[in-house]
């Protein structure tokens, strides 16, 4: 080895907790932010949902109801019941 090699793991080996415990805390605080960003998207989408839980709850009330007189189709199958007989 070269000495500048030799001194480099010398320097490398002496800051070698400063260097672990830095590492440490960079990984900490993207697991706190990864963590952060899930919990804001989670609480959005359950908002999302909410409001449209509500506002379709709103809505269904005011559309209007149409109803069918099936009578004439009531009769037309009864007919084509009695000629099969």
């Amino acid at each position: 080895m070269s000495q500048a090699k030799v001194d480099r793991y010398k320097e490398e080996k002496r800051n070698r907790e400063k260097i672990i415990k830095k590492q440490k805390r960079e990984w900490m605080l993207t697991k706190l932010g990864l963590s952060a960003v899930a919990v804001v998207l989670i609480g959005w989408a359950g908002i999302s949902v909410y409001q449209g839980f509500t506002a379709q709850d709103t809505t269904t009330a005011e559309l209007p109801s149409y109803t069918v007189d099936t009578a004439p189709l009531d009769e037309y199958l009864e007919n084509m019941s009695l000629e099969l007989e």
